[in-house]
């Protein structure tokens, strides 16, 4: 039997949430998303990203997420998604049918994912309870962990925040306050990627380039000069890897066997011929290599 008919064999009918004007009894709390929370595009941009990504790692077993309220609550797509992610075997009955079987199920798979994600107890924001009602909230904040932790660069929309409303029945009659979750983390300047102080220079000062280019020709002439090198231009005489190779060699303390590599490249097969730098290479005078391959005068 396919694993997608299997699944949607199992989704057996469950006592929907409470409506937010149900009637509680003294003492009793509820917890649901604003409205306005509901209808928020970032929040239905992160549902449509996590529903993506669970059906991208699970097309092979032909599972199709339609709803996370609706499709996760039960553990059998949290358990082959786990088991995939994290590599691992999971054991825990793969059919399910019974409310008991499925919350057992369930408990079984979040005990298995709290441990991998190595979250304490005190800081994780689901349950099997929360999940198996098919608390919104809750199953979020769990799939964002698991692509946290499994696929850092799935591309999560950005501090994405639901407002909560909890409501308490009390002798004084009903009573809501209004609590802020965070989902994903809010984007900062550390997000983005770091840019090139050189394309900042020529877009906000390119009067300044032809003093930066000298004061790099001076800085690689001070190195060069006790090989009897001099650079007057940067864009050609670093252009076949040379000089740049010497140069990083005066700097890191070492000195490669001119036999090694072409001294004057004439083809860009010999500029590929061009060695890695050791890291940790010891250092050869200049005298030691003398007699050993072509002299490193320049002309």
């Amino acid at each position: 039997m396919e694993a997608e008919t299997l699944y949607n064999l199992l989704q057996l009918p469950k006592e929907a949430t409470p409506p937010a004007d149900e009637e509680l009894l003294q003492g009793q709390k509820k917890k649901y998303l604003s409205p306005t929370s509901r209808a928020d595009p970032k929040l239905a941009e992160l549902q449509k990203v996590l529903m993506e990504w669970i059906n991208t790692q699970l097309h092979s077993e032909h599972i199709v997420v339609r709803s996370l309220e609706e499709d996760m609550f039960d553990g059998l797509i949290l358990h082959h998604l786990f088991q995939k992610l994290a590599a691992l075997k999971v054991e825990a009955e793969e059919i399910a049918l019974t409310a008991a079987s499925q919350r057992r199920k369930l408990e079984v798979v979040l005990e298995a994912a709290n441990q991998s994600l190595q979250v304490e107890e005190l800081q994780v924001k689901w349950s099997v309870e929360t999940i198996f009602n098919k608390d919104l909230l809750a199953t979020l904040h769990l799939l964002v962990a698991l692509a946290k932790r499994f696929q850092p660069d799935l591309p999560l929309p950005s501090n994405v925040q639901v407002e909560m409303v909890t409501t308490e029945s009390t002798r004084s009659g009903l009573k809501s306050k209004k609590l802020v979750e965070q989902l994903t983390d809010c984007s900062t300047d550390k997000d983005q990627p770091s840019k090139d102080v050189f394309d900042e220079l020529f877009k906000l000062a390119p009067e300044k380039v032809s003093a930066v280019k000298e004061a790099i020709v001076n800085f690689v002439n001070q190195k060069l000069d006790r090989l009897g090198l001099s650079v007057q231009n940067l864009d050609t005489q670093f252009s076949d890897g040379v000089i740049l190779l010497l140069l990083i060699g005066q700097l890191e303390g070492f000195f490669l066997h001119l036999k090694e590599f072409y001294l004057t490249p004439s083809s860009p097969a010999e500029m590929a011929f061009l060695p890695r730098c050791p890291p940790h290479a010891p250092a050869r005078s200049l005298a030691a290599t003398q007699g050993e391959g072509p002299s490193l005068r320049g002309e």
